[in-house]
């Protein structure tokens, strides 16, 4: 998919409260933002946004909304240049060694020799579905998921914005229970049903496009003895009173997708629900959270 980047260069402080500005901004839209270093000798800075080209028009507006509504004015506006179309998923992935978490190992085609007696091999490659392991949210999840197992087997989950189907796929293939695997977007949908099939857990793992809790099959396969969901901070806290509601009493509910600063506000909002916090899960600056309702 064709991208444009807007670029902005700022004083190291000031670039620094306009990245924090665009990622609230921006959280629910899921656009990647950096903060990259430019000229350390005066202190410079350039925050970076990457949208879709056909998106363009509509996020320029909206950045030019929130300079114009930004105390520190005096900033200049941002450029904008477009970004070549390549896979930057798949471009990102070359070479990284497959991750393992517990008894679980995330790995490429390639990396079949990795495999150990006794692993649970999760076979995913680069794709246009979020999740492929090598993330620290995802990785923390699966180190989650054997702390709730080890501690007692639920009789049904759900995988909240599956991505990839990784998570479902593992929790299916280590505990051998029904698993319901959920993402607003329909390419993520089929590449998780794709990798579920490749990876046997057909069997156990339903996929389905649903938005929020409103599908059909929430009531029916609910409430859930462990929830997984790795997504964005807003819509975590948003959704906190229905996921506490699908929770089974006694169930786990893991939360990913978290900047470390994001965990307490996160974790607030559940604790709000009814649910204790059990232990959270920091990995390469990223943060997991587990709970019990």
């Amino acid at each position: 998919m064709a991208q444009t980047r807007f670029f902005l260069t700022a004083p190291g402080a000031r670039a620094r409260a306009l990245s924090d500005r665009l990622e609230a901004a921006f959280e629910d839209d899921g656009l990647p933002i950096a903060l990259t270093e430019v000229d350390e000798e005066r202190g410079l800075k350039e925050v970076s946004l990457y949208a879709p080209a056909a998106e363009a028009d509509a996020v320029a507006a909206r950045l030019d909304a929130l300079l114009a509504a930004d105390a520190a004015a005096g900033l200049p506006g941002f450029a904008c240049e477009p970004v070549p179309d390549i896979d930057w998923v798949a471009r990102s992935l070359e070479g990284l060694s497959a991750v393992r978490a517990g008894r679980v190992l995330v790995h490429g085609a390639h990396e079949r020799h990795r495999r150990r007696p006794g692993d649970v091999a999760i076979e995913i490659e680069a794709g246009l579905a979020f999740g492929t392991g090598h993330h620290g949210t995802t990785a923390g999840c699966l180190e989650a998921i054997q702390a709730v197992l080890r501690a007692g087997r639920p009789a049904n989950a759900l995988d909240l914005g599956t991505g990839s189907g990784v998570l479902a796929i593992a929790v299916a293939r280590l505990a051998r229970i029904p698993v319901l695997a959920t993402d607003i977007d329909p390419v993520a949908t089929a590449v998780a049903r794709a990798n579920v099939r490749a990876n046997r857990a057909a069997g156990l793992v339903e996929t389905a496009t649903a938005t929020g809790f409103h599908h059909r099959l929430f009531a029916a396969r609910g409430p859930f003895d462990l929830v997984v969901a790795n997504i964005l901070a807003g819509p975590l806290m948003r959704l906190a009173p229905a996921l506490a509601r699908h929770t089974a009493p006694g169930g786990a509910v893991i939360l990913s997708g978290l900047l470390a600063r994001q965990q307490p506000a996160v974790r607030a909002a559940y604790v709000g629900q009814g649910l204790r916090h059990v232990r959270t899960i920091a990995r390469d600056g990223w943060a997991t959270v587990l709970l019990r309702r």
